[in-house]
């Protein structure tokens, strides 16, 4: 399946040796093919290895699990939007299988309350406990949050913001990592709750999928099956922990960014708040997250640096959900993406 508007990262380079440095001596047998040379990161391993291990299940969506490796590795969340069906259910078990940690989905419902996302006070042996509700994971898979009232929306995403809930006065802390994958479908709106603009500027990325090309939905079609359930995702092996996604996170954190980078991502999310056509641009909250995962993708790129590239690479998803356009700019069929693109048209790229 495709993603739209997400190009992954592209592929790193290694300096070359010292000059006059003598090659050493292969213990590998003649004739064998050359292996590929190891991965520069712990990012980029990670990325490696859970592109094997969803390869088992899900076709064509190399580009959504980057960005939620990406999210991963900066305590972000994501926010899916396509039609039912992309697999985005399964992209997220698979991608909890893989990476070792806690998975839980919760199909959000109009009668749904707070306490049934966060846990609630129970009476065991005579005295009060406290249940914790599906929020206590590592990956949590929001079905159709748009489903649920206002009020059972805020719970989860002040869940997403602070980390920890607060029951009965007491503040109880989310396992880490935590990540939020949310998904809405942009098809049906009758009896839907549409997120408010300050809560759609919470999640980190705003990913389209899409419907996959002919050739990964005919490669989808000749995976194993039981009936209609995947017979593959039982084949599905842990690679990593919550400890190494953890490790990665520093490994992001100390990515380099020149002044140069950091004035480049300044300008494009100024950019955004004088385009005639955008009623609310992007805010600083949005510039932070736009860095951060920049830095994340140059990690998978195999870099300790962060290129303007990276910042063009990752600003659609970024910054999409965070625009408001003007009425008569959606009159003219004029997208958020539209804005976005003209933004990084008008900013020069620092060289």
């Amino acid at each position: 399946m495709s993603m739209t508007n997400m190009p992954g990262p592209g592929p790193s380079t290694m300096p070359p040796g010292p000059a006059g440095a003598q090659p050493m001596p292969s213990s590998a047998p003649p004739h064998s093919p050359a292996a590929p040379p190891p991965p520069a990161n712990i990012l980029q391993s990670l990325r490696h290895r859970l592109r094997v291990e969803i390869a088992k299940v899900v076709v064509g969506q190399d580009q959504v699990l980057d960005a939620m490796l990406a999210a991963a590795s900066v305590g972000g969340h994501v926010l899916l939007e396509g039609a039912p069906g992309v697999a985005k259910t399964l992209l997220a078990s698979a991608v909890a299988r893989a990476s070792g940690i806690g998975f839980r989905r919760v199909q959000f419902t109009p009668d749904m309350l707070p306490s049934d996302i966060t846990g609630t006070m129970t009476l065991r042996a005579g005295e009060l406990a406290f249940r914790p509700g599906p929020v206590f994971t590592n990956l949590l898979l929001a079905d159709e949050v748009n489903r649920t009232p206002p009020k059972t929306q805020a719970a989860l995403l002040e869940a997403m913001q602070e980390g920890q809930v607060s029951i009965e006065g007491e503040s109880h802390v989310l396992p880490d990592p935590f990540l939020v994958i949310a998904t809405e479908n942009p098809i049906e709106h009758e009896g839907t709750y549409p997120l408010p603009e300050a809560q759609l500027d919470r999640f980190l990325l705003k990913l389209e999928v899409g419907y996959p090309s002919a050739t990964d939905e005919e490669s989808m079609l000749k995976l194993a099956h039981k009936g209609v359930v995947p017979a593959t995702l039982d084949d599905v092996n842990p690679v990593t922990d919550g400890a190494e996604l953890l490790a990665a996170r520093q490994e992001v954190d100390a990515t380099a960014t020149s002044d140069a980078i950091v004035s480049y991502v300044a300008a494009v999310a100024r950019k955004t708040r004088t385009l005639p056509s955008v009623t609310l641009g992007a805010s600083p909250r949005a510039a932070v997250h736009l860095l951060a995962v920049s830095k994340a993708f140059a990690r998978m790129s195999g870099r300790s640096y962060v290129i303007p590239e990276d910042v063009v690479a990752v600003a659609l998803p970024v910054l999409r959900h965070r625009i408001i356009l003007r009425p008569e700019a959606e009159l003219d069929r004029y997208t958020a993406d539209h804005a976005v693109r003209t933004a990084l048209a008008d900013v020069p790229i620092p060289r």
